[in-house]
């Protein structure tokens, strides 16, 4: 089996430049406790990330290597000696939201010129921002993206030491790096990044700008990391990836997801697979047979349509028709019978007309949804869809929007209403956001499901019978474990 890419060298951050970061790691947790010994107080980081998954797990790595240097978790900015926002420039509001904390602390900072503020990940990959910050900006002291995360110990030991601004922000296609330590923000569940960066361009995505071309880790390095988890208790893990379905393109030889899928089922420890985003145009038979084949691989599976209408479809670039999609759908159903499907749907396109967006709506009552994931189109610069002077305006497309949830809405409660009084295998997560009494899980399918338990149930397999449907969650009663 052909694990990884020939250039493994050409694409992998040399081991020689990860000890380097160990050795910048080491020198700022030695002047981190000697100053704890000087003063009594552990140094504190605060760290926010926006966006994805990927963007969550790539925080992960963050408080790795902060944890590797001594610095304890802050519960605010305030408190915090090192505060760190890994930024998403997916939409507009994103990067309203940076931009406003970011303000926010201009006045901490002239508090406390010792305090060092850090903005990393995806808006940092664009140069007009860059700029912006530079110029509006000037109590930030790290600026760096997101393939040169691994450098962070390094940009901190030189603004620490410095006290001048560090701006460090690589544009090459972007590079894959192992061995940096992490810290998980859950016991149960995790993240693991299969690859990294895309190659599809869809006209209205500045992903590919800013996480560069394709880059997969071998089977190798990915089924290690996946075994480690399962001999730490880690009962699921999610495969991340912007197109999960493009796994080992870029290798040599021939290297494929649902293979992946296979090597991954057979890791002890681990009880659930779950993966995303996949690409409808490269979803093909043998993945849809590994997910079938493979049972640690949870019924479920996200599909972005992005829009209805095979025009629309065509001038985003997604290289597929309405026709191609419902086609998929429909052998994915055959092969798996019972699954849950879930998508991303983009309102108000550029040149979207009344006509289009009711091909979006048709297919929605043709697939049944499990959930949509439904966004207003936020204009990006740098994307040819920015460009467009056929922009649809804010009314039409709040308007389009309340009327595709309510389809929506309607066809997730009407797909509930059929679990009422199953039983059903839930991993449970722990309490429950709103309450103290009652514990939340989901199911295979990925239902969340609330019910009243007690804390040794958390990290376990449970059987629940499910008594009250809600439109976005179910309630249940457990009956056995």
């Amino acid at each position: 089996m052909n694990k990884g890419p020939e250039n493994k060298k050409e694409i992998h951050v040399s081991e020689e430049e990860i000890a380097k970061q160990y050795q910048y790691m080491n020198s700022i947790k030695e002047a981190n406790a000697q100053c704890e010994m000087q003063t009594g107080r552990k140094k504190l980081a605060f760290l926010q990330s926006f966006g994805c998954q990927m963007n969550e797990n790539d925080s992960e790595r963050l408080w790795g290597m902060l944890s590797e240097m001594g610095y304890g978790e802050g519960k605010n900015s305030e408190e915090s000696d090192v505060i760190i926002f890994n930024t998403c420039c997916v939409r507009e509001n994103a990067e309203e939201k940076v931009y406003g904390h970011l303000g926010a602390l201009k006045k901490q900072k002239m508090d406390n010129q010792e305090k060092i503020i850090a903005i990393c990940g995806c808006m940092m990959q664009q140069g007009h921002v860059v700029e912006h910050i530079k110029k509006k900006y000037r109590h930030v002291d790290i600026v760096f993206g997101t393939h040169n995360l691994y450098r962070f110990p390094e940009l901190l030991n030189k603004a620490v030491n410095t006290r001048s601004a560090v701006i460090d922000v690589d544009e090459s296609a972007g590079s894959i790096v192992e061995g940096l330590p992490i810290e998980r923000k859950d016991s149960i569940k995790a993240w693991v990044t299969v690859m990294y960066g895309c190659n599809n361009f869809c006209s209205y995505c500045i992903v590919p700008y800013v996480r560069g071309r394709e880059r997969s880790r071998s089977i190798e390095d990915i089924v290690d990391e996946i075994a480690e988890l399962g001999q730490n208790n880690f009962m699921e893990v999610t495969l991340l990836g912007q197109n999960v379905n493009s796994y080992g393109k870029d290798f040599a030889g021939n290297v494929s997801f649902a293979e992946l899928l296979s090597e991954i089922n057979k890791v002890e420890g681990i009880e659930r697979i779950r993966f995303m985003t996949s690409h409808p145009k490269d979803l093909t038979e043998d993945i849809i047979l590994a997910m079938r084949d493979s049972k640690k691989v949870c019924e479920h599976l996200h599909l972005p349509i992005q829009a209805g209408s095979t025009r629309i479809l065509s001038e985003m670039n997604r290289k597929y028709t309405k026709e191609d999609y419902l086609n998929l759908i429909g052998r994915i159903k055959e092969k798996i019978p019972g699954i849950s499907l879930t998508t991303d749907i983009i309102v108000g396109y550029p040149g979207e007309t009344e006509e289009d967006f009711e091909e979006t709506l048709d297919v929605l009552r043709k697939v049944r949804f499990d959930f949509a994931y439904t966004f207003l189109y936020s204009r990006r610069t740098g994307t040819p869809a920015a460009k467009s002077e056929d922009q649809v305006s804010e009314k039409v497309k709040k308007s389009r929007f309340e009327r595709l949830l309510g389809v929506q809405n309607k066809i997730s409660k009407e797909i509930n209403d059929t679990l009422l009084g199953t039983t059903e295998e839930i991993l449970v997560e722990g309490l429950s956001k709103n309450s103290i009494w009652n514990y939340t899980g989901r199911t295979r399918t990925n239902k969340i499901v609330n019910f009243k338990g007690s804390k040794e149930l958390v990290g376990k397999l449970v059987k629940v019978k499910i008594t009250d449907i809600q439109t976005w969650s179910l309630e249940g009663e457990v009956i056995s474990w």
